[in-house]
């Protein structure tokens, strides 16, 4: 262990091994039998300075300094905001190693939490694109632009306007964006014109401690497979001037915008599912396609936004489900009906349920454009929607596929699965915690049979997992 420094107000523990990747992207240590818990862009293998910043009984949080990247698992970071930036937090990681991590993250998961008999958990299923791979972004405007050390020391006079994304932990300073790999141009070249253009006809950015203040607020750009474009921009306090500047700038510079849109959002929060939007020029949509199928994607849609590897995780869950072609499938947290337009072909019926109601009107409109008349959507409170009565009108389904939100599935719609018995459940999964603690739960019912983690998010944490159930 490395020395000990203390005062009134910091504890440092000097020279500490970083042992392995922990929950959530951090990084795990230990001292005299203490577990601690550190952030900062560590790796297995380095030592390093902590700062403790939160001090426990059975654990402590900390911070780390003076890295020394001792670690063979390190390459060389390849974005110059990385440490900074909040995103692809493990860049400095190598890609096969981040899959192991990843795979002994499912692996965790199912032997502390679920603690039920498994198979053997399938080699995690890797990304092809490790940079460019996300279909949307959203970047913030703000007079609150976090200075970097180096930046302080340079001495230099920095605008105080920014545009790109919140610090971590910092909801009121943004990290000033000269560069981004996360998704494919043009969605740089957008997002520095658009500064650019702002910043020299003096429009105002949002302030984001003082909410009555500033124009520009946010700005979110969507690619698709297809060649489609999005771009929708919020505005906070823009006049009418200002706002149609914007937007023609955009529409001249981008011709290759297909659908671009614009919102006026004054509120204390930057969500905008509950306002207006004004398609400027283009379609109000942009279209993905998925083996053929077509699926139309609004402002306010979810769709996937790793869209080559949702096709690999969608064609997983629909070999899981092995259909025949007589089922009748329910596919809960359905969304824009993704999923269940993937498998319809393949099955008797599939009957969606979702709780957002304006994502169900969009699982309608992209059945109706691809001329999929087998499938019935519902939204409602999961909870409450899916019931014995429910059961009773629509039939009880012979195959459940779920891809709940990263709280996983609610204990009463659990429940229900147990009474409706379906002979197969494939669970789609964005947090293998949750996922592992429901599937205790259907164990009084159910087997598992396949586990296939898949690579969703290369450089962060975040691993899909899919497993498949079978009725005892």
């Amino acid at each position: 262990m490395g020395r000990q420094v203390k005062n009134k107000k910091i504890e440092i523990l000097e020279n500490i091994l970083i042992e392995s990747f922990a929950a959530e992207g951090k990084c795990l240590s230990r001292v005299d039998d203490i577990v601690i818990f550190v952030e900062g862009p560590v790796a297995p293998g380095d030592y390093a300075d902590l700062r403790i910043t939160k001090s426990k009984n059975s654990f402590k949080e900390a911070t780390a300094q003076n890295i020394k990247p001792l670690s063979k698992l390190r390459v060389d970071a390849f974005c110059k905001h990385f440490g900074t930036c909040g995103g692809c937090k493990w860049q400095h990681i190598d890609y096969q190693q981040q899959l192991k991590f990843k795979h002994q993250q499912v692996v965790d998961a199912m032997q502390r939490i679920a603690k039920i008999p498994m198979p053997e958990i399938l080699p995690i299923f890797p990304s092809e694109q490790t940079k460019f791979y996300r279909n949307k972004l959203e970047f913030t405007f703000s007079q609150n632009r976090w200075l970097t050390v180096e930046e302080i020391q340079s001495g230099e006079d920095f605008s105080k306007d920014a545009l790109g994304f919140h610090i971590p932990k910092r909801f009121d300073k943004i990290l000033a964006l000269d560069e981004c790999f996360l998704q494919k141009d043009p969605s740089n070249a957008i997002r520095l014109a658009l500064r650019d253009f702002t910043q020299e006809n003096n429009i105002e950015y949002y302030e984001l401690l003082r909410q009555e203040k500033g124009a520009m607020r946010n700005v979110m750009i969507r690619t698709a497979s297809t060649g489609d474009l999005m771009v929708l921009v919020q505005f906070a306090h823009a006049s009418e001037e200002e706002i149609a500047l914007v937007m023609n700038f955009l529409k001249e510079k981008f011709p290759e915008i297909t659908s671009l849109n614009y919102t006026i959002n004054t509120k204390g929060n930057a969500t905008f599912f509950d306002l207006e939007v004004h398609n400027f020029n283009g379609l109000p949509y942009i279209l993905e396609e998925m083996e053929g199928l077509k699926f139309r994607i609004s402002p306010k849609s979810f769709y996937q936004t790793n869209s080559e590897q949702a096709y690999e995780l969608y064609k997983i869950t629909r070999e899981m489900a092995d259909l025949k072609g007589d089922e009748l499938v329910y596919d809960l947290y359905t969304g824009t009906g993704t999923i269940a337009n993937f498998v319809a072909k393949k099955a008797k019926k599939v009957v969606g349920l979702e709780y957002v109601e304006m994502a169900i009107e969009d699982a309608k409109v992209n059945s109706k454009i691809n001329n999929i008349e087998n499938t019935d959507f519902y939204a409602g409170d999961m909870r409450k929607l899916l019931d014995i009565d429910f059961l009773n009108i629509h039939g009880n389904p012979d195959v459940v596929i779920t891809d709940p939100p990263r709280a996983g599935m609610d204990e009463p719609v659990i429940r229900t699965l147990l009474i409706a018995a379906p002979k197969t459940i494939v669970y789609v999964s964005c947090n293998p915690a949750t996922q592992a603690r429901d599937l205790a739960i259907l164990h009084e019912k159910y087997d598992v049979v396949a586990m296939q983690p898949v690579d969703m998010f290369p450089h962060t944490h975040h691993v899909e997992n899919v497993a498949k159930l079978v009725l005892r």
